[in-house]
């Protein structure tokens, strides 16, 4: 697997490390499959490889996180995800704490904070109480609302592939998805282990693309992130 080096920081308004996302409308997102996990059940730290449309991996993303909320939280648990450029530098850190996950109690809904690079905040991906379809709100570093993600019935469904829409926050325009896409069967069967594409609109301010990253993981987590 190649690895594609990041281009020189220095572009105006942009987060250090993340100038690369200024270059990209598509990324791959690829958990990587724990041999333990896939055996004995064994919950361990999620690993993915952030890939371009090219199959060059930009960067790597890990779950830190300890063994007793892994083990008893399961999908529930709080995490934090660092994203390291191929440089072994964390360039995005994201924050999820621990909240309840039922349609039928929205008193404490799932959300989650993005900092690029780690202490500076660049926004929130926070649930909309819905008691059938998943509904979140992408809001900027300031908590105001930018972008809305809706998903299909219950959060996903037996199609191979599974699309979490990306709109305006008047829901009229569709600007990309957030896709879960088959693995094969015996992948899907035996662990929890998920490939997810994610579309968005070129000019795309890059803060908002990191915070899709960020949802891209909460979804795993609250729909796909199952111990089979």
């Amino acid at each position: 697997m190649n690895m594609y080096a990041v281009p020189s920081p220095g572009i105006p308004g942009c987060p250090p490390g993340l100038e690369y996302l200024t270059q990209v409308d598509q990324l791959l997102i690829k958990q990587k499959v724990e041999v333990i996990e896939a055996l004995v059940g064994f919950e361990s730290n999620n690993k993915y490889e952030v890939r371009n449309v090219m199959g060059q991996n930009v960067f790597y993303a890990v779950e830190e996180n300890d063994c007793l909320s892994r083990q008893c939280c399961g999908p529930l648990r709080p995490f934090n995800i660092h994203i390291l450029d191929n440089f072994g530098q964390e360039v995005i850190s994201i924050t999820r704490p621990l909240k309840c996950m039922s349609c039928f109690f929205p008193c404490c809904l799932q959300e989650l904070e993005v900092q690029a690079p780690p202490g500076n905040t660049v926004g929130y991906v926070m649930q909309q109480w819905h008691p059938l379809s998943p509904k979140f709100i992408v809001a900027n570093e300031h908590n105001e609302p930018v972008l809305k993600i809706h998903g299909p019935f219950c959060g996903w469904s037996c199609l191979p592939d599974v699309d979490f829409e990306i709109l305006t926050m008047d829901e009229v325009s569709k600007i990309g998805k957030i896709s879960k896409q088959w693995t094969g069967l015996l992948r899907e069967a035996f662990t929890d282990a998920d490939n997810f594409g994610i579309q968005f609109p070129m000019d795309l301010d890059v803060r908002m693309k990191a915070v899709m990253i960020g949802a891209c993981f909460l979804i795993d987590f609250m729909f796909f992130e199952t111990t089979n």
